[in-house]
């Protein structure tokens, strides 16, 4: 079962996604939620709740990212579980897709502010 809870803030989507991408009705909830959001500048994905994917589920993430390139959005996936990276690294998908941090995700959503702000903070 997947769980998606998805929140709007100016032109970023941010998707929480909890248990699995699978293929079938789970993939398929998941184009609904990402093709929904084609105003977007930038649709963050957040895996850390993400228990497991399988094949289906990575062809899934491949085809959002042709999707997401083509209407020039940004797909950002951040905190993908320790399993969830392994798999993208098998696939070498890690390679293709964007991966982060949550942190480095809010570095590249606020820019250069956030950036400084950062470099203050361990200045101190």
């Amino acid at each position: 079962m997947l769980e998606l809870r998805s929140e709007k803030s100016g032109n970023v989507v941010v998707v929480r996604c909890a248990g699995r991408i699978v293929h079938g009705p789970e993939a398929d909830s998941l184009r609904s939620v990402v093709l929904s959001a084609e105003n977007a500048r930038i649709v963050v994905l957040d895996l850390s709740e993400l228990e497991s994917i399988d094949a289906g589920g990575l062809a899934e993430l491949v085809l959002l990212h042709l999707w997401t390139r083509a209407h020039n959005t940004q797909l950002q996936l951040v905190n993908p579980s320790n399993f969830v990276f392994e798999m993208f690294t098998r696939t070498r998908l890690d390679r293709v897709l964007q991966i982060s941090s949550f942190r480095k995700a809010l570095r590249v959503l606020s820019g250069a502010d956030c950036a400084r702000a950062e470099f203050a903070a361990a200045a101190r």
